[in-house]
C-alpha cells in the first residue's frame, strides 16, 4: 500500500507564526530551502521526512499533530452545510471543500458560522419568530451549538484543565479528596430525597446530592462542585480564551469544563490510560477500577489526546430514542452530522433492542476506511416508581487498524471485506448507490425517475 502524502501547509504556517519566525529563518531551522518552505505552507508540496524530523528535534513538537488537524472535520462540516438546499443547484466539488480546509481553514470556519447564522435566520422566519424586529436580534449561532464546536474544534481535549484534574486526584482516593476539599472550604454535603442530581445552596454553603443516584454519578457531581468552586480562576481564564458570543453561551460552556475537570479527576489521565492499554479497553473493568460508569468511561477514552502521550484516536456518540445525537466527538477520520441524526445501518440504534449488552460491529464508511464500533444502552433510571427513565444508547470505536488494542475485537474476522456493514453520515452527504435506508436523495448524483419501474428507492442515483 502507498504511503499517503502529508499536506499539512496551514499547521506549519500556524506553527511559524507561533514561534515569530520569518520563512527564511523558519526553512533555516528545517534545512530546507526558502522556495521549498514556502511551496509547502501552500500545500503546492508535501511535507519531506526531513521536516517532519527536523520539527520533532528543532521544536520538539509531537508530529502527529501535523496529520490530526482540523481538516477532516472541517470537509465533513462544510459537506454538511452544502446539503442545504440553497446551494443544491451548483454545489462545489469534494476537491475544493478539501483544498479549502487544508489551505484556508479560517475560511472554511468563515463559511460555517455564516451558514449556521442563515439556518438561524430561516428558522425563526419559519416559525413567525419575531426576534429581527427586536433591538437584540443579532445573529449569532445558538449557544448549545456555539460551545459543541468549542469543544469540537479542541479535539475534546482541554490541557490545561486535564493536567489541574489531574494533579488534584493524585493517587489518593478521589471521593475522599473531593470530600474534604469540599470541607476545607467550610461546605457541607448533604444526601437528600430530591428529584434533580445536585443543588448547591451558596448562602449556607450547603451541597445537596440525590440519593437516588448511583454512586459514580455521585462522586462525579461531587467533583463537578469542586471545579466550579476550587477550579473556578481555571475555568474563567479558559473561557476568557474562547470568546463566546453570548453570556448565556459561556455558562453552559463553564458547566461543561467543568463536567470535564470531574471526569478527568475521577479517571485521571497517565493512570487511566495505562490502565485502559492494560486490559484492552474494556469498558467493563475499567469502570469497575475507576468507579465510573459505562458512560463516563466511553466518554474519558474519547478525550486522550495530550500531546506526546495520545491514546487510541476515538469515536465517540450518544443518541436518543429517536436517533437524535445529544453528545458527539471523533478524534478519528468519521465525522458526526451536525444536525440531525446518525445513519440509521449504525449499530448504536440496535443498542436499545438488547438492553445490558454490548453490540460489536465492523463498519466501513463510503470513504472506504473501515472501523469497529461499539455500542450499548445507557439508560438511566429515575430512582422511583413513577420517575421518568431516560434511555440513550452509546457507541464507541475506532479504526479497524487499532484492532489488536481492543478486547473487543476478539474473534472478528476484520480481514474479511464482506464482514464490514456500510455505514455513512448523512443521507444528504452519502454517495451509496443501494441503500434501503436512504431517506433523501445525496447532494452530488443525479436522479433517474422511473414511473413504471419501483426499486426500494422512488428513484434511482446516477
Amino acid at each position: 500500500m502507498a504511503t499517503q502524502k502529508l499536506y499539512a501547509g496551514a499547521k506549519l504556517r500556524e506553527m511559524r507564526t507561533r514561534l515569530d519566525l520569518t520563512q527564511k529563518a523558519f526553512a533555516a531551522k528545517l534545512g530546507v530551502s526558502l522556495p521549498y518552505l514556502n511551496q509547502m505552507e501552500n500545500n503546492n508540496r508535501p511535507v519531506s521526512t526531513t521536516v517532519v524530523l527536523a520539527l520533532a528535534q528543532e521544536f520538539g513538537m509531537d508530529v502527529t499533530e501535523l496529520s490530526a488537524g482540523d481538516s477532516e472535520r472541517l470537509v465533513s462540516d462544510m459537506r454538511e452545510a452544502m446539503a442545504d438546499p440553497v446551494f443544491a443547484d451548483d454545489p462545489p466539488p469534494l476537491a475544493d471543500l478539501r483544498l479549502t480546509a487544508s489551505n484556508a481553514p479560517a475560511l472554511a470556519r468563515a463559511f460555517l458560522t455564516l451558514h449556521r447564522a442563515y439556518r438561524q435566520t430561516h428558522e425563526r422566519l419559519a416559525s413567525l419568530d419575531e426576534a429581527l424586529g427586536r433591538e437584540d436580534a443579532r445573529i449569532q449561532a445558538s449557544p448549545w451549538e456555539e460551545v459543541r464546536d468549542f469543544f469540537h474544534y479542541c479535539d475534546n481535549y482541554i490541557d490545561a484543565v486535564d493536567r489541574a484534574a489531574e494533579r488534584f486526584a493524585g493517587e489518593a482516593d478521589v471521593r475522599t479528596a473531593a470530600l474534604s476539599a469540599l470541607e476545607t472550604a467550610g461546605i457541607t454535603v448533604q444526601m437528600a430525597e430530591m428529584t434533580g442530581l445536585r443543588g448547591y445552596d451558596a448562602a449556607s454553603k450547603t451541597l445537596r446530592l440525590s440519593n437516588r443516584t448511583a454512586p459514580s454519578t455521585q462522586v462525579f457531581q461531587l467533583l463537578l462542585q469542586v471545579a466550579l468552586l476550587a477550579q473556578n480562576d481555571l475555568l474563567e481564564a479558559t473561557l476568557d480564551f474562547a470568546r463566546f458570543q453570548t453570556s448565556e453561551a459561556r455558562a453552559i460552556a463553564k458547566i461543561g469544563l467543568a463536567n470535564y475537570f470531574a471526569g478527568a479527576a475521577l479517571m485521571p489521565y497517565a493512570r487511566f490510560l495505562s490502565a485502559a492499554q492494560d486490559c484492552r479497553h474494556d469498558l467493563e473493568l475499567l469502570a469497575t477500577r475507576f468507579g465510573a460508569s459505562i458512560e463516563q468511561v466511553a466518554h474519558r477514552l474519547s478525550t486522550l489526546q495530550r500531546p506526546g502521550a495520545k491514546g487510541i484516536p476515538f469515536f465517540f456518540v450518544r443518541v436518543d430514542q429517536a436517533g437524535t445525537i445529544t453528545k458527539r466527538h471523533s478524534a478519528t477520520r468519521l465525522q458526526f452530522a451536525r444536525f440531525g441524526g446518525a445513519c440509521p445501518l449504525w449499530n448504536v440504534h440496535r443498542a436499545f433492542e438488547t438492553p445490558g449488552r454490548f453490540l460489536r460491529q465492523l463498519a466501513e464508511t463510503p470513504d472506504g476506511v473501515r472501523y469497529i464500533s461499539l455500542a450499548r444502552d445507557v439508560s438511566k433510571p429515575g430512582g422511583s416508581f413513577g420517575s421518568p427513565v431516560r434511555r440513550y444508547a452509546i457507541a464507541l470505536g475506532c479504526e479497524v487498524r487499532h484492532a489488536d488494542a481492543l478486547v473487543y475485537a476478539d474473534s472478528l474476522d476484520v480481514t474479511n471485506a464482506s464482514a464490514y456493514e456500510p455505514i455513512g453520515i448523512s443521507c444528504r452527504i452519502c454517495e451509496r448507490k443501494d441503500c434501503h435506508q436512504r431517506s433523501v436523495p445525496p447532494l452530488e448524483r443525479r436522479l433517474s425517475i422511473d414511473a413504471n419501474a419501483r426499486g426500494v428507492l422512488p428513484y434511482e442515483v446516477s
